[in-house]
């Protein structure tokens, strides 16, 4: 469980939210750790169903290209990030050049720490940018990992507005020898006044040359009224060197 500092934080971080949409990025936990040269191409997207048609299928999804140049520097640039409000049509909305740094030796500390900063350039007309930072923890306890994002972020170029908006989303895995891993993940978005959690299932499949094809998988349900009854999570991205 969170612990009381910690739960304060975050909901001092709440009171700087607004109002947002929910994106594919919002559906994701991030992992602290860098493998050095290693190279991906990914596809996540979700989708919710709710009885109320202000968030019924609604969905978004990403493409995206990424690289580790160091054993510490990790950057994935967003070929495409598309969405569809409820109601209306699939809409690209822009492009995000993602860096994701481990500031940690793996096991050095009681948490391993990471940070996560990037720009997402938006394609509508009158829209602004959007920047995100945070830190990213990760802690591997035998079988078990969890990994806890706080990340803000924050409207840039004409039109933005002034406020910060945060999210907190926590993975806790359970890894045996298998490929398949049980999880469970949540997330909490008060600019949506949003709280989820589910199960959600984790996997690999080795290929040749060492490289390597993962998924995940989450099936969300609502906490509150601001969330949506059902959300469908998916993630596939093939690693090589």
């Amino acid at each position: 469980m969170l612990n009381r500092p910690l739960l304060t934080a975050l909901l001092a971080a709440a009171a700087l939210s607004g109002t947002a949409a929910a994106r594919a990025d919002d559906f994701i936990v991030y992992s602290a750790y860098v493998t050095d040269g290693q190279s991906e191409v990914e596809v996540r997207g979700h989708q919710q169903y709710d009885g109320d048609p202000a968030l019924d299928s609604e969905r978004a999804y990403n493409v995206a290209l990424a690289h580790a140049f160091t054993p510490w520097w990790h950057a994935e640039v967003y070929l495409g990030s598309y969405e569809r409000e409820p109601g209306g049509a699939n809409t690209m909305e822009g492009y995000e050049f993602e860096n994701i740094f481990q500031l940690t030796t793996q096991g050095q500390y009681w948490a391993d720490l990471g940070f996560i900063a990037s720009y997402e350039y938006n394609v509508l007309p009158g829209e602004p940018g959007v920047v995100e930072f945070g830190p990213l923890f990760e802690k591997q306890t035998g079988p078990f990992n969890h990994r806890l994002n706080l990340i803000w972020e924050k409207q840039v170029g004409g039109g933005a507005e002034g406020r910060y908006e945060f999210r907190a989303t926590y993975a806790g895995i359970y890894r045996t020898d298998s490929h398949l891993a049980p999880a469970v993940e949540a997330y909490y978005r008060p600019a949506d006044d949003s709280r989820q959690i589910g199960p959600a299932l984790y996997g690999e499949i080795p290929t040749t040359g060492g490289n390597e094809l993962e998924f995940s998988a989450a099936f969300l349900v609502g906490l509150n009224r601001g969330a949506a009854d059902r959300t469908l999570v998916f993630r596939i991205e093939y690693e090589f060197n």
